[in-house]
């Protein structure tokens, strides 16, 4: 039980927990997008609902009221483009709103490496202009 608390209390377990949070509550937005932009955009040629594309593999395809197949095999391509829809939604927000900030951040931001290696040619260079000031006086 030691064990199994020390890796729940573990920084990496809670934000991976946030992590999933988040992302439950970012999906719900991007299917709302999906439903309420995208679907009635690709309504202008077609239907608002694009679960409703779908293709007879093996006929005669027929189904009840309630959307369940009775006979044939359909295809339900509409399903599956929707699906892909919302995947490059996501991942198009995901890149442009979290991923190129952050990577533009991190470009600019300086490491301690880099700042103290900045310092010290700062402080190369002060001491050779007080030397050269020196052997000019002497």
């Amino acid at each position: 039980m030691k064990g199994f608390k020390e890796f729940l209390l573990r920084g990496n377990v809670v934000d991976l927990a946030v992590a999933v949070v988040i992302g439950a509550a970012f999906t719900t937005v991007i299917n709302a997008f999906v439903k309420g932009v995208i679907n009635p955009l690709v309504g202008v040629f077609g239907t608002k609902d694009l679960s409703a594309y779908k293709s007879c593999l093996k006929g005669p395809c027929e189904m009840d009221a309630a959307g369940n197949v009775t006979s044939g095999v359909y295809i339900l391509w509409g399903s599956v483009l929707s699906a892909a829809l919302t995947f490059l939604i996501t991942a198009a927000v995901v890149y442009f709103l979290l991923i190129l900030p952050m990577n533009h951040y991190l470009r600019k931001r300086k490491t301690a490496e880099e700042e103290a290696l900045e310092a010290e040619e700062m402080e190369v260079q002060l001491l050779t202009e007080i030397r050269d000031a020196l052997v000019r006086r002497g």
